[in-house]
């Protein structure tokens, strides 16, 4: 007994040692299962932030590169890529740690079954057939197939009509118009063509569908008449393009910018910036205005009403002085008045202006519209009030009143008249265009449709200080008057001051009427302002009025001693000829007449 007590108090100490160094190893063991679970999840953590930051850099690349109607689709695609590598990553994630960890192995066998039994099920719904097209049975599985081919159909072609319009009509500088067209176009037809090859591909007889559409056509074509109308309409419209992306356009009294252009509907963004959705079948039944069809220039008309017994000639000058003051008016075609009609109680004007943004047509309207209002009054011009006639029914009543009134006045003091001014200054009126032409010796004589045209066909132009108007020696193509400011006239070849000209003066006009060069150099001496006439516009004057001509020649020919300072008169050319009958000459070739 003894001896077993003995024995077994020498044994226990020795088993006390294993069992700590059995609990000291399953510790360890736990330890490092634990360890490579921390690192597992650690890599996956940042295995997810690093596919999030791609994905979101990714879907900024492809933000840049598509057009804003794609980038929905851009979003969708990215979120279901996102949310498909995610599942995959912890999938991954949760069968290595399965693997990694022994004392998770059973879990991992039955996890394994759950997942087989799961995935054979599914299988089971996804492929059981619950219907059958001609010799094709459609189940779940084959929905989905279908489903997926079609999206990327639909997005590969997006992304070829994309790339064909970023890439190449971009760089053929294609206008915006036709950019779209011709994706638009592209993008139907790769989707068309690619549903039929996934409908053929995924083994569907075409052939079997055919009573099915006409039985679906049928229906719709008494049901979606007006789609069908309008799906016609907007091919036309992409083919023929008669309207563009980009254009301005008025249909039923809508003016607006075309912004899309789609199988059903257009959208149109109108001048306060509201999107509205018209028909296309609208632009095929109703008359389109298209403003930018071909060139965007397009004229406006402004009418303008003003009492009777106005200045014509001071009026045309009014609205074409208004007109010219506005940069977004073209000068070229310019501008012109047209004398409508007499009418009940006012002359009838219209003012023409040419522009290149009809989107801007009311805005450009309203601003000639202040500068009108402006100018007429600066040159005291009347706008009319409508008259109207009044009919009094007790007349007797009336003439109390006037009796009443004229007693008042007899009773009244001598002081109560109304004084006249103490200065008795009279405030002259600044002397207009067609009276500083008649300043001008050789259109003196011009009646005022003749100083009109030369008018309508001017412009005003401004010069800084020192700025040079015209050099000695260049070809006399414009005269000049000075409306503001001053300029100086200087001879190069003298090397002297010849004059300084103010308000009301002119210069020029022997060089265009004779077409020698400038015999002086003139510069502005100060912020100016001056009416340039050039060449053509007298051209057009004497083409109208031959008979001007001749007065010019005679005037001319009188004025000796300027031709002679411009060395005119010893030219060999006038040595056989009298002065009247070389400047006729002269006039004949260069304007000719």
């Amino acid at each position: 007994m003894m001896k077993y007590l003995s024995l077994f108090l020498a044994a226990a100490p020795s088993s006390i040692l294993i069992a700590q160094l059995a609990r000291t190893q399953r510790l360890r063991i736990a330890l490092i299962e634990a360890a490579q679970i921390v690192a597992i999840v650690a890599i996956a953590i940042v295995t997810d932030w690093l596919l999030q930051k791609g994905i979101d850099q990714l879907q900024q690349r492809l933000d840049q590169k598509v057009s804003h109607p794609s980038q929905p689709w851009i979003s969708l695609g990215t979120a279901l890529l996102r949310l498909a590598l995610r599942i995959l990553l912890w999938s991954l994630v949760l069968s290595w740690v399965l693997q990694s960890v022994e004392s998770l192995a059973p879990w991992h066998e039955r996890i394994d079954r759950t997942i087989q039994f799961l995935l054979q099920r599914v299988g089971v719904v996804f492929n059981t057939p619950f219907m059958e097209l001609g010799r094709t049975q459609i189940t779940l599985n084959f929905l989905f197939l279908i489903l997926f081919l079609s999206l990327a159909v639909i997005f590969t072609s997006r992304w070829v009509s994309e790339w064909l319009k970023n890439r190449i009509l971009m760089q053929l500088r294609v206008d915006r118009g036709s950019q779209e067209t011709i994706t638009r176009v592209v993008s139907y037809s790769l989707s068309f063509i690619g549903f039929i090859i996934v409908l053929q591909t995924a083994g569907i007889d075409l052939s079997s569908l055919t009573v099915l559409a006409g039985v679906l056509g049928i229906g719709f074509g008494f049901g979606l008449q007006a789609l069908a109308s309008n799906f016609i309409s907007g091919l036309a419209i992409l083919l023929e393009h008669p309207i563009k992306v980009g254009d301005f356009i008025e249909v039923d009294g809508l003016l607006g910018t075309v912004e899309k252009i789609s199988i059903r509907a257009t959208i149109i963004r109108t001048n306060d910036s509201q999107y509205v959705i018209v028909p296309n079948n609208r632009f095929i039944e109703k008359n389109v205005v298209n403003w930018s069809y071909g060139s965007p220039d397009s004229r406006i008309h402004i009418p303008v009403n003003v009492a009777y017994g106005s200045d014509t000639v001071l009026v045309t000058e009014a609205l074409l002085s208004a007109a010219r003051q506005d940069p977004r008016v073209l000068l070229t075609p310019p501008p012109s008045v047209w004398f409508r009609s007499f009418g009940e109680n006012a002359y009838l004007f219209e003012l023409l202006v040419w522009i290149n943004r009809p989107q801007d047509s009311e805005p450009i309207k309203s601003a000639l519209n202040f500068l009108i209002e402006q100018e007429l009054r600066q040159r005291h011009i009347e706008v009319p009030f409508p008259q109207l006639d009044l009919r009094l029914r007790d007349l007797g009543e009336l003439r109390s009143l006037v009796q009443y009134y004229q007693r008042s006045v007899a009773r009244a003091p001598e002081t109560s008249t109304v004084a006249e001014p103490a200065t008795g200054e009279v405030t002259k009126a600044e002397p207009s265009l067609a009276d500083m032409l008649r300043n001008i010796s050789c259109f003196s004589r011009c009646s005022n449709a003749q100083l009109q045209m030369l008018i309508e066909l001017g412009n005003r132009q401004f010069y800084g200080v020192g700025e040079i108007i015209c050099c000695e020696g260049d070809p006399g193509d414009a005269f000049y008057i000075v409306l503001e400011g001053s300029v100086e006239v200087r001879s190069e070849q003298l090397d002297q001051i010849l004059a300084t000209l103010y308000e009301g003066d002119f210069f020029g006009e022997i060089s265009v009427l004779t077409g020698m060069p400038r015999s002086a150099t003139v510069r502005a001496l100060e912020e100016t302002v001056l009416f340039v006439v050039h060449r053509s516009a007298v051209q057009r004057l004497l083409q109208a009025q031959p008979q001007l001509a001749e007065e010019i020649a005679h005037e001319l020919a009188a004025r000796q001693q300027v031709l002679q300072e411009l060395g005119l008169v010893d030219s060999q050319e006038t040595k056989s000829l009298p002065p009247l009958h070389w400047i006729r000459r002269r006039l004949q070739t260069l304007f000719s007449v």
